[in-house]
């Protein structure tokens, strides 16, 4: 079967980017336990990573760039931002262990979208956050291997679609870090 829409698909893939240099460095590698799954045309996948996958079969290999424009855009200093500290409260205190700089924080924008921010500093009444994504700014080389492609179950479909973990703490919603990323917990 052949990658198009709607299709389940399953492969392994090591995802690099440049350093400064100009050498190619592992950014993201997935493994044989733990291989990437989709589906095809669901808008769960960047579109140009789904064009240069679009016709695949099993056990086909794959190597592919994608430019910046076509990938996270460019890094933008104006998504660089000061918010009210009151604004990280849990419980009414702040937690300096997980609001530090280089943790990454779920928010809520004004129109309810979830997103994940860097701090990059805590200020007196204020803390600093990169809305930018992480690969802003780079183009992505990836390469990896087809392992299966098929017609998703409802099961399926219904796990990819509405996953049981919560992105924005790093799945684990047991403590505090969720209190802001609302529909964890259902």
């Amino acid at each position: 079967m052949k990658i198009e829409d709607k299709t389940l698909v399953i492969l392994q893939y090591q995802l690099q980017t440049k350093n400064e240099e100009g050498n190619l460095e592992l950014w993201e590698e997935t493994s044989p336990e733990q291989p990437l799954r989709f589906v095809q045309g669901m808008d769960m996948m960047l579109p140009a990573f789904e064009r240069n996958l679009a016709g695949l079969t099993e056990g086909d290999t794959f190597e592919f760039m994608i430019p910046v424009a076509d990938a996270y855009g460019e890094y933008s200093e104006d998504d660089v931002i000061d918010l009210p500290k009151n604004l990280f409260l849990i419980n009414g205190k702040f937690d300096g262990t997980k609001i530090m700089a280089g943790a990454i924080v779920p928010l809520v924008d004004s129109e309810g979208n979830r997103l994940n921010a860097e701090v990059v500093e805590v200020k007196e009444n204020e803390v600093r956050v990169d809305l930018n994504h992480p690969l802003a700014g780079e183009d992505l080389y990836f390469s990896g291997r087809i392992i299966s492609v098929t017609k998703p179950s409802d099961e399926e479909l219904n796990e990819l679609l509405h996953p049981h973990h919560c992105h924005g703490c790093g799945g684990d919603c047991s403590d505090d870090c969720c209190s802001s990323c609302h529909g964890c917990h259902d």
